[in-house]
């Protein structure tokens, strides 16, 4: 083993000059902080060849943990010890914040508020195009081959919406309009539940008010059957306050599948002065301006003295 080697595992001596230094890394720390925040000298560790940092305990408020610490050193072969740096560093046991976390995932159902706008990424796989007369489903639509691969994945199933059964006889029909319950919902009973959930989530609430966009334009509202469909359908975004409600069609939130707003591209400001141009300034009077007498002009320049 060579002494280059044996002198790298070799733990570092502090330098005696720096450790002694407690007075003026003290000063330098309260210079920093607050008066009163600063408080035991807790320990001093080198840094390099005469290089030390001290740590003091801090005792400022929301600062559980931290320590000042303070870097003085010196020159070789001097006696005065100089300040480094100062800075306020977390200890083993500090209270640190946490990690941070981005907006979109930060997100939880019910932190939305009126007035707030949740824009919608272009390949959310919550949404799909609409219908544009095309056979082939969109890459985004559930019975496309990568959206069945994904589902599948995911331990769930995909309906193919495409195959509709078909309903021909009169007692499906029927059925399907509510007619062989013995009793439905009278015109009254119609109004009364339209007036209902008008009130909760309808055009004159806050949220509807400060909305971009009604829900009737939403990629996320669910149309339901019946008269009532057609002022009427059920919310499916999960972050929206009316996830799983019905809904007026003209109510709205910032959660919006259209909401997405691109901000406007900044313009500079006009320049006050016109850099793009040259103005040009003589040297020496015009002789045919008039304001200087010709005896007065200097001789021309001919470049040397």
């Amino acid at each position: 083993m060579s002494a280059a080697t044996t002198r790298s595992r070799t733990p570092r001596t502090p330098d005696r000059l720096c450790v002694e230094a407690v007075d003026l890394a003290r000063a330098a720390a309260e210079e920093a902080a607050f008066p009163g925040v600063v408080g035991e000298h807790v320990s001093a560790v080198a840094e390099g060849d005469r290089v030390v940092t001290h740590f003091f305990e801090s005792k400022e408020p929301g600062y559980r943990g931290w320590r000042w610490a303070v870097t003085v050193t010196r020159a070789s072969r001097a006696k005065n010890v100089t300040l480094d740096e100062t800075v306020l560093l977390p200890g083993e046991d500090a209270l640190l914040a946490p990690e941070w976390v981005p907006w979109s995932e930060r997100l939880r159902p019910g932190d939305m508020g009126p007035g707030d706008l949740l824009p919608t990424d272009a390949e959310d796989l919550r949404l799909e195009a609409g219908w544009s007369g095309e056979d082939a489903p969109p890459p985004n639509s559930v019975v496309s081959t990568e959206m069945a691969e994904l589902v599948e994945a995911e331990d769930a199933d995909v309906t193919d919406r495409a195959v509709v059964p078909v309903r021909g006889s009169i007692t499906a029909v029927a059925e399907e309009l509510g007619m062989r319950r013995a009793r439905v919902l009278s015109r009254y009973g119609l109004h009364g539940a339209a007036d209902r959930w008008d009130e909760s989530f309808g055009a004159k609430t806050p949220m509807a008010q400060a909305a971009p966009a009604s829900c009737v334009s939403c990629g996320f509202l669910v149309a339901i059957g019946g008269s009532l469909g057609q002022a009427f359908g059920v919310c499916a975004n999960e972050f929206s306050p009316a996830d799983g409600r019905l809904v007026s069609l003209s109510y709205g939130c910032g959660g919006h599948s259209e909401a997405a707003v691109m901000p406007a591209p900044l313009r500079p400001a006009p320049p006050v002065l016109d850099s793009m141009a040259a103005d040009e300034f003589p040297l020496r009077p015009s002789p045919d301006t008039g304001s200087v007498p010709t005896s007065d002009l200097p001789a021309a320049d001919l470049g040397h003295s």
